[in-house]
Order: structure tokens, then C-alpha cells, then sequence
């Protein structure tokens, strides 16, 4: 019976070891820049053994990979939690924005993150896994949206919108999530009545 409790305290620790790496990692990017951090960074960052590093990734690239889609998967639980609740397409339009600007706001060191690396993102491909869930939510709009809509113009236009304006609420001292909610709802609201 010692075997499994071994083996699971085993895995809680590769795990402990490949979240703290991942978050190091997320912290040191958002500081200085992908072309400018190394792994001696991340490894100080994370207080682990050089050894540990190499244990679950082979460089650079594959830990700011790890960093993307750790990020990208946890905006798009939020905001697609928050889609999913919401009743018609006008609470679809602003649960969504609400989620994500507020998960902006509540990490920081994650939009430091994702605003200092966008060359790097776009440079390595890795842009293909920013929270930005383009297809998620064109699968989620498919369900609510009018008839006649462009879904697949509507859901990146919905993204883009939501990255400019995430890009200002962090400018804004206080940050206001209810503002850029507001605006980003409204303006969606109101164009697509227009057509």
C-alpha cells in the first residue's frame, strides 16, 4: 500500500514542480520580454535546481508555450462559464466581456504577460493559443446570435475588440471593468442593430 501513496505524492510534486516553473516562467516573460529573459531566469525565479527545469521542458520555447496555454485555457473557462449563463445575445455579449476584462484585472502579472510578449506570441506560432477562444466563441455565438449574422466576422471582431480594450483598462489607474464592459457591450449591441 506504500507503493500508491508514493506514486501520488510523486505526481503532487511533479506538479507543484511544473506549476511553479510555469508561473516563474509567466512572471519573468512579463518583466522582460520573451528575447530578453533566459532560462537561468525562470530557474532563479522559481527557486528550483536547473535539473528540475530540464525535467519538463527543453528550453525556452516550450515553457512560454506552457505559459500561453495554462492562460489561455483558464480565460477561456472563465468567459465561456460566464457566456453559458447568460440568457439572449445582448447578456451573452456582456457576461463574455465582463469575465474577461475582469480576469484582467484581477492578474496582472498574466496581462503583463500576454501585452509584453505579443511579438513573441505571433513570432512563435503561439498565437494560436491566446486566451482568446475564437472558435470557442463562434461555436457559443452560433446558439444565440440573430439571423443573418457573420459569425466568424463577429467573433473576431469580438476578440479584437476585447484585446484593445483590455490593452487600455490596464493604462487606466483605477482600472475600470464596468467602463470598458459598458463600452465593448454597447458597441457591439448597437452595430449590429444598424445592419
Amino acid at each position: 500500500m506504500t507503493a500508491p501513496a508514493a506514486t501520488g505524492r510523486r505526481e503532487r510534486t511533479k506538479a507543484a514542480n511544473r506549476a511553479a516553473i510555469i508561473e516563474a516562467a509567466r512572471d519573468v516573460f512579463g518583466e522582460r520580454g520573451y528575447e530578453a529573459a533566459g532560462v537561468r531566469d525562470v530557474i532563479r525565479a522559481a527557486g528550483l535546481a536547473a535539473g528540475t527545469f530540464y525535467n519538463y521542458f527543453p528550453d525556452k520555447p516550450a515553457v512560454f508555450r506552457a505559459v500561453v496555454e495554462a492562460t489561455g485555457a483558464e480565460a477561456r473557462r472563465r468567459v465561456r462559464a460566464a457566456r453559458t449563463g447568460a440568457e439572449g445575445f445582448a447578456a451573452f455579449v456582456e457576461e463574455g466581456y465582463r469575465a474577461y476584462f475582469g480576469f484582467i484585472v484581477e492578474d496582472p502579472a498574466t496581462f503583463a504577460f500576454l501585452r509584453r510578449n505579443l511579438a513573441a506570441l505571433r513570432a512563435t506560432g503561439a498565437d494560436a493559443v491566446l486566451p482568446l477562444g475564437i472558435a470557442e466563441l463562434a461555436d457559443d455565438l452560433r446558439a444565440v446570435a440573430p439571423a443573418g449574422l457573420d459569425v466568424d466576422y463577429c467573433a473576431h471582431a469580438m476578440v479584437a475588440v476585447g484585446v484593445e480594450l483590455g490593452a487600455r483598462l490596464m493604462e487606466r489607474d483605477p482600472p475600470d471593468v464596468a467602463g470598458a464592459t459598458d463600452f465593448a457591450t454597447g458597441l457591439f449591441l448597437r452595430g449590429l442593430r444598424a445592419q
